[in-house]
């Protein structure tokens, strides 16, 4: 089969892999409808975590089951399924408590990748979700965008108990970010701001229910957040980037009792102590339970009431994965979508 292998920084190639089989009576094997680029990928396009040999890339993904393990019961071939980017049994402690990225059992399935024809995907009984039926073409990228970052912006805003009457910011427009507003709108927010500097990021922000658009950054947007709150800060505040500056806007944008709901993939990020003491902003976040969230996404996406799929911007096919990596990185698209 065909799959994107990156060998160094900004070196990604389309190679031939080897066709994954079954290994372990838990698995499933699916023939990918859709696969994309994620902004969490960058970090090793661009450098900033290492590249250790030829890897195989993509942790995003929905499909149909081509063959299942002995032990798998609840997908069967032919369903169209989506899974996350964790694989998770869904039955340990953590996973009940609704922490399925952080199960005892659990196995990243980026390592795995999902940016190919065919996909391993390990704890298939707890892992993925099958749809009602198989759905159709135009509702494939929304439901692909449930495999991560609609389920990471869902939870950046349960995290930050996003609800009725709150005011709730975005650091970030990314896709995460911009999906983060559009669960900040369906949870009831009363004001959404959006931190974006990119006009066709802060359109897309509106669609998906932003009342405010903030271009400053640093201390200029918290200061601004600030005006819009009567000085008191944002009650929920979701964090979408990962960098020091990013999580330190996100903190200090918060009004003292707020949340913080922080899922960009955090690089180098050090908390000062005796700030976050005095701020008294509660922080919560981390790798996104996707799984928790899937029923109910699947079923959003299936009636028709939300449409992430908007998100990307860019569809090629497989073949030309590299040029959506460097579309990604150069922010001439959000999101890439490849098409196996």
């Amino acid at each position: 089969m065909r799959g994107v292998v990156m060998h160094a920084p900004g070196d990604v190639r389309v190679e031939t892999r080897e066709n994954p089989r079954i290994m372990l009576p838990t698995d499933a094997i699916i023939r990918l409808s859709a696969t994309c680029v994620c902004g969490s990928d960058l970090w090793p396009y661009r450098g900033v975590e290492a590249v250790k040999g030829p890897s195989p890339m993509g942790h995003e993904y929905v499909g149909i089951v081509q063959e299942v393990g002995s032990e798998v019961k609840n997908v069967k071939p032919g369903q169209f399924v989506i899974g996350s980017f964790f694989a998770s049994d869904n039955t340990c402690p953590i996973c009940r408590a609704g922490y399925q990225s952080s199960c005892i059992h659990r196995e990243p399935v980026g390592g795995l990748g999902a940016q190919a024809e065919y996909l391993r995907v390990p704890l298939a009984d707890g892992t993925l979700v099958a749809t009602p039926d198989i759905p159709s073409d135009d509702l494939i990228p929304s439901f692909l965008a449930a495999s991560d970052v609609l389920g990471t912006g869902w939870f950046g805003a349960v995290a930050a108990e996003v609800g009725p009457g709150k005011t709730v910011a975005v650091v970030g427009d990314g896709a995460v970010g911009l999906l983060a507003v559009l669960a900040a709108k369906q949870l009831g927010a009363e004001r959404i701001i959006s931190m974006s500097r990119h006009e066709p990021r802060q359109k897309l922000a509106a669609h998906y229910g932003a009342t405010h658009i903030v271009t400053e950054r640093g201390d200029d947007g918290v200061a601004r957040i600030k005006d819009l709150t009567d000085g008191l800060g944002a009650h929920s505040v979701i964090e979408a980037v990962g960098t020091q500056e990013s999580m330190m806007q996100a903190i200090r944008a918060t009004r003292a009792g707020g949340h913080v709901g922080y899922v960009g993939v955090a690089h180098d990020v050090e908390l000062p102590g005796e700030e976050l003491f005095f701020s008294h902003v509660h922080l919560h976040g981390g790798p996104a339970p996707v799984r928790r969230f899937l029923p109910e996404l699947i079923d959003l996406i299936g009636t028709r009431q939300i449409d992430p799929g908007k998100v990307f911007d860019l569809t090629l096919p497989l073949d030309q994965a590299a040029e959506g990596y460097r579309a990604m990185d150069e922010r001439r698209a959000i999101k890439t979508l490849l098409n196996p």
